[in-house]
């Protein structure tokens, strides 16, 4: 059984690497259900690239559509032809904790509207929508909701969580919401989709970063793993610079502490705790964002950073070091997703799996009055 899966917002290819190494087996038939790509969209060309080259094994796959969405035919099953399945890890630019925070008034928020134009043309058996954990917050909750209700609104049930990504063998402290909706009709025929209960409970056994990095050794002729360069002044102000702390760290010599008001953001030259997991792989900012090395005076390699994203080393990215940087730490960690997509595939066939309640618990019935979300432990109400 074979699922053709439609993508907007590729990036490049944490979902769909997850999707596509998603194997289920019906116990009762011996027939295997996978997920197989059918198109994308990404308006980041050197994402594109990074997504033929290793989710299509060709460079120049014309099923990856390069451009902005607003241009991508959808609904012209000539150019995008039928789908069995749909994912869209909308941009989170203006949901990010970090940033303007501009929710459906900036530039990006408003973007996920394609993904609700899709559901609605294709109608696919299910689909996952993933952004970050500040997309609950965003212009005081009612993004979410609104977001939350125009899924909805096209025939899915929807099973949203906060996904703690450490919590299931992902070696970095990575919390995002991810969206599962299963059609209606499906629904009522009883494939009900649960959130897969975490794979590892307890904190002293997640998965560290220096057992993401050094366990195997990266080999030196690995792709994407270029040593980074640094001044003098940097390294030496790295070498006070204890594991798991930053920039501002009181031990840190007069003469080397930066000179800059205001700021105290907890990543600004933060070295990595080698017995935790990593905080979270970004993909932009300037210097002293680049994630640092516990041991030694450096920022992590594109490599070890795409390590601790749960990338393999043969996953070549494509572009420059800093265009590879966005992309590493934009991506969806590939093992995280594929959990998402195995428990969803068991869901069809029918096989039980351990599951937990979703941390995000909807009320949505009265559209019209008021609509409440309840996210881990903080709600929100809104009149409309």
């Amino acid at each position: 059984m074979i699922l053709k899966k439609g993508e907007l917002f590729n990036g490049p290819g944490g979902l769909s690497l997850g999707a596509k190494n998603a194997r289920v087996v019906d116990p009762a038939t011996g027939e295997e259900w996978r997920i197989e790509h059918r198109w994308s969209n990404d308006y980041d060309a050197t994402a594109c690239n990074t997504y033929r080259l290793n989710i299509c094994n060709d460079i120049d796959d014309p099923s990856v559509h390069w451009g902005p969405v607003e241009d991508l035919p959808i609904g012209d099953k000539n150019v995008l032809g039928d789908i069995d399945c749909f994912a869209f890890g909308f941009p989170c630019n203006d949901y990010s904790q970090v940033g303007e925070k501009h929710g459906l008034n900036g530039t990006y928020g408003p973007l996920y509207s394609y993904g609700v134009k899709v559901l609605k043309v294709y109608q696919p058996k299910f689909f996952v929508a993933e952004n970050v954990g500040g997309l609950q917050s965003a212009n005081e909750g009612k993004a979410f909701i609104q977001i939350l209700t125009e899924l909805e609104d096209c025939g899915y049930k929807l099973t949203p969580h906060l996904y703690k990504f450490q919590e299931y063998g992902i070696p970095q402290a990575r919390h995002r919401i991810i969206i599962v909706g299963i059609r209606n009709d499906l629904d009522e025929q009883g494939i009900k989709f649960k959130v897969p209960a975490p794979t590892t409970v307890s904190s002293t056994e997640y998965k560290t970063s220096a057992e993401a990095i050094n366990n195997p050794p990266i080999p030196e002729d690995a792709p994407n793993h270029e040593m980074p360069r640094h001044t003098a002044k940097v390294k030496e102000m790295l070498s006070y610079i204890p594991p798991g702390e930053n920039a501002w760290y009181p031990g840190i010599p007069e003469h080397l502490q930066l000179k800059v008001k205001g700021a105290r953001l907890s990543s600004i030259y933060k070295r990595l705790d080698p017995n935790r997991p990593a905080y979270t792989v970004t993909g932009s900012g300037g210097g002293g964002t680049h994630m640092y090395h516990w041991e030694e005076l450096r920022a992590l390699t594109n490599r070890e950073r795409a390590r601790l994203q749960t990338f393999p080393d043969d996953f070549v990215f494509y572009g420059s070091k800093e265009a590879v940087r966005k992309q590493v730490g934009m991506a969806v960690p590939p093992q995280g997703a594929q959990i998402v997509f195995e428990a969803i595939l068991k869901s069809f066939v029918g096989i039980e799996y351990d599951w937990i309640e979703p941390a995000a618990k909807l009320q949505l019935k009265n559209l019209k009055g008021k609509q409440k979300v309840t996210v881990q432990d903080s709600e929100v109400a809104v009149t409309q």
